[in-house]
């Protein structure tokens, strides 16, 4: 575990160090796109935070391989050498689509080019583990086609729900964080080598969301761009698909016994087995529902919307920031629920603290807005938007002065009132706003059947 967390500080450290750097070329090669109408940022930010990102990666892979207990892995395996081909593939692709917008179709071919180079080193799926059956042995194409599959699906929806100030990055992080304790308990737990690059891949992936997330936090100063989306996406891929398809279920001896003690052993060991999308479960749901609202709509599944999960909470009354940190939630609750009955599928606790935070998660999700207020005597040390507001004194004063307006105060709109001014002159100021923010109500966001500009 030290060596595993000295990997991942490495590679954090790297990436947050680069990062800076990172930024001042972007804007100097002139990495800055302009604002799209699905975008909910206002200002150009610069792009290309996967250079960082993926020098992270080399940084927590040189590391590994010169560790004593983690040299192994290289030394054993030939994974750790097929995820660096493909990642530096598709990490390419990513920077020209960053400086250079590339075609939707494009990026699908390099997706499945980069998924094929691991196959060809080896980094496959060879079986699948199926409860109650056992070990099914896949045909070479069969593996082939699954891994592509798993591959590409992984990377879109990493892709998708990279949209607001430190979502993907933040989301990922905590994905790789339920998998690196999974599958640590299984090379440790039960001594099985095949599962130490797993472990070693959700280490490094860890290192390189914490190490960007300070700069991505809102309001960001860089984005990742597709150059660090599609690059994370890609390790997440890797190591769900080295534990999944290299580990021999058989050596965990789950099928003992009788069929039906077998399969209901098997069952929790299965859940993050099989389907590691139960840990990106948000951003693959998000995938398939735009898929299937613009296909609905006659357009491209490739077609950029403003009609994803963060897209809608904005739109509900969320903040930028209340935003993200729900999608946290949710993808915690699914992460570490599914982690949890994975160790302990008898103990109903488990299934009572998920449905209970999942409660906790509906409420807060149906009150867009709520926003607690601190007492009096705290409004001093709180930030602004948690003081009480003080409108006494100017209701007062507003009577006053429209009783005194005569008839040009029917002119005002409604909420308005007529501010005393120098020369004579009224000057009409909105009710609630003052200095710069006196421009009256606008909308949050753009309609959305305008706002099919590309992604």
């Amino acid at each position: 575990m030290r060596d595993y967390l000295l990997t991942l500080c490495v590679t954090a450290a790297v990436t947050y160090l680069l990062t800076g750097p990172v930024r001042k070329f972007a804007i100097a090669t002139g990495a800055m796109p302009e604002i799209r109408a699905r975008d909910v940022h206002r200002e150009p930010t610069p792009r290309l935070g996967g250079i960082a990102m993926f020098f992270g990666l080399c940084a927590g892979l040189l590391v590994a391989d010169h560790l004593q207990n983690l040299n192994s892995v290289f030394e054993l395996s030939n994974e750790p050498r097929a995820l660096l081909s493909g990642a530096a593939l598709i990490w390419l692709i990513g920077v020209l689509d960053d400086k250079f917008e590339l075609d939707a179709l494009i990026k699908l071919g390099a997706q499945m080019i980069s998924a094929g180079v691991m196959v060809m080193q080896g980094l496959t799926i060879l079986w699948l583990p199926i409860p109650g059956v056992g070990t099914v042995a896949l045909t070479q194409w069969q593996g082939t086609l699954l891994t592509v599959a798993l591959v590409v699906l992984t990377i879109n929806a990493v892709n998708f729900v990279d949209g607001l100030d430190g979502l993907a990055a933040g989301m990922v992080c905590i994905a790789a964080a339920a998998f690196f304790l999974y599958a640590y308990r299984i090379w440790f737990g039960y001594t099985i080598e095949a599962a130490a690059p797993a472990t070693l891949f959700a280490a490094i992936l860890m290192g390189m969301c914490l190490g960007f997330l300070p700069h991505n936090m809102h309001p960001a100063r860089i984005f990742m761009g597709d150059s660090g989306s599609m690059l994370i996406g890609l390790i997440l891929a890797a190591s769900a698909i080295s534990i999944t398809g290299q580990v021999d279920p058989d050596a965990l001896k789950i099928f003992e016994g009788s069929t039906k003690a077998a399969t209901h052993a098997a069952l929790p060991v299965f859940i993050p087995l099989v389907l590691p999308l139960t840990i990106i479960a948000i951003p693959m749901a998000d995938l398939v529902l735009a898929i299937v609202r613009r296909t609905w709509k006659g357009q491209s599944p490739f077609a950029a919307d403003r009609g994803h999960l963060h897209h809608r909470l904005l739109e509900i009354g969320h903040s930028h920031s209340r935003a993200v940190l729900i999608m946290y939630f949710w993808s915690a609750l699914i992460a570490f629920g599914t982690l949890a009955y994975s160790v302990h599928s008898t103990s109903m606790w488990i299934v009572l603290a998920v449905v209970f935070l999942s409660a906790v998660g509906l409420v807060l999700l149906l009150l867009p807005r709520f926003s607690p207020r601190a007492p009096r005597w705290a409004e001093s040390v709180v930030p602004p938007r948690y003081r009480r507001r003080r409108t006494a004194p100017a209701s007062a004063s507003a009577s006053a002065a429209l009783s005194a307006a005569g008839p040009e105060s029917a002119a005002l709109p409604a909420g308005a009132v007529a501010a005393p001014a120098a020369a004579g002159e009224s000057v009409r100021v909105p009710a609630g706003v003052n200095g710069s923010t006196a421009i009256g109500h606008r909308s949050r966001f753009t309609d959305r059947s305008k706002a099919g500009a590309r992604g």
